[in-house]
């Protein structure tokens, strides 16, 4: 005859079976006292300062995640960190599964959303003024950065002392609302094709508030912001698209270099972008490499290291001041982004 199985130790085994095998706050591994082991974590950076310099800062988050992770449930034998030779080879990088994690920009995220899983949004300070209405940002007072976290930053279409600028800036501020024709009127300074703040999102701005793309306007090409700011300020150009804190890095130059007054009073915003997401952390979608609960570690890992000084010596090589956590639906507008590029805009 089978021996039965006393009825208090199979209450026993199912209470450690099914507290095993939930996954709570406090134990995202979901493995009760069991430790995962992992061989190697396998972390990507994407180029965006040079590769000696990103791996130099970064020497250190191998052994704050090993400890993060430890504490949650896993152990890695080692942590290594990579510097993609592009963009786009960290994002494929991910869709083959040869890379665990990836701090990448949102549109190489949206690229590759196929084969990545993005987790977290980082955060920066945000600014004193954040409105959708322009003439909101015309006081004449610097735009600040404040204590509050922010996940986004915007665009602004800003006009310059030229005639046609200052005619453009002194509609916005009395209430009118530009027309096409204004528009096409001005000489604008854009950014490369590629660049969110200096044309993509500008260009969903045209053509959400007049029917055109940024392309069907008087565009003239800069190699940087620093050159936009230029000849906006000897009126070689009447407009520019810049990120919104731009004007503060360059205020002193406007002074110094350019002899004018100050920034602030001789230029005005004339249009304002929707939000434009913040880099993420992303990481392979193939769970045989990444499982959910590892997902879910890392996730608080990244949280948990830039909530110390350390931490935050680390990532402010991308100029990341903390992360949230993050959807594929807060990347929706870069998609859209995305398929302007695609059709050549």
């Amino acid at each position: 005859m089978k021996k039965l199985l006393p009825l208090a130790l199979i209450v026993v085994l199912a209470i450690t079976l099914f507290s095993g095998c939930t996954p709570d706050a406090e134990d995202p591994a979901g493995n009760g006292d069991e430790v995962q082991e992992l061989e190697t974590l396998i972390v990507y950076f994407v180029p965006s300062r040079e590769p000696d310099e990103i791996i130099t800062t970064t020497e250190p988050l191998k052994a704050m995640l090993k400890d993060e992770l430890a504490e949650l449930g896993f152990n890695i034998g080692e942590v290594d960190i990579k510097v993609g030779t592009t963009y786009n080879a960290v994002g494929e990088a991910l869709s083959a599964g040869s890379a665990h994690v990836g701090l990448i920009p949102g549109g190489t995220y949206v690229l590759y959303d196929d084969g990545a899983d993005v987790i977290l949004t980082a955060t920066r300070a945000g600014l004193n003024k954040d409105s959708d209405n322009p003439a909101d940002w015309n006081d004449g007072e610097p735009t600040l950065p404040i204590d509050e976290q922010v996940t986004y930053y915007r665009s602004l279409i800003v006009a310059g002392p030229s005639e046609k600028g200052q005619e453009l800036l002194s509609k916005v501020n009395s209430g009118e609302e530009l027309t096409l024709e204004d528009l096409q009127g001005a000489v604008w300074g854009v950014q490369g094709s590629t660049s969110g703040a200096g044309y993509i999102y500008p260009t969903i701005w045209v053509r959400d508030h007049f029917g055109v793309m940024l392309s069907d306007m008087n565009i003239v090409r800069m190699d940087s912001y620093g050159t936009a700011v230029n000849r906006l300020g000897t009126s070689q150009v009447d407009v520019i698209n810049i990120y919104a804190d731009a004007r503060r890095d360059y205020a002193d130059r406007w002074v110094d270099e350019l002899g004018l007054d100050s920034i602030w009073t001789d230029t005005g915003v004339i249009g304002v972008t929707s939000g434009i997401y913040n880099d993420t952390v992303s990481v392979t979608s193939d769970t045989s490499v990444v499982s959910e609960e590892l997902k879910a570690a890392l996730q608080q890992a990244f949280i948990n290291i830039a909530q110390t000084e350390e931490g935050l010596q680390v990532i402010s090589i991308y100029s990341h001041e903390g992360y949230q956590v993050a959807t594929s639906a807060d990347y929706d507008v870069a998609r859209e982004a995305q398929e302007l590029l695609s059709q050549g805009n």
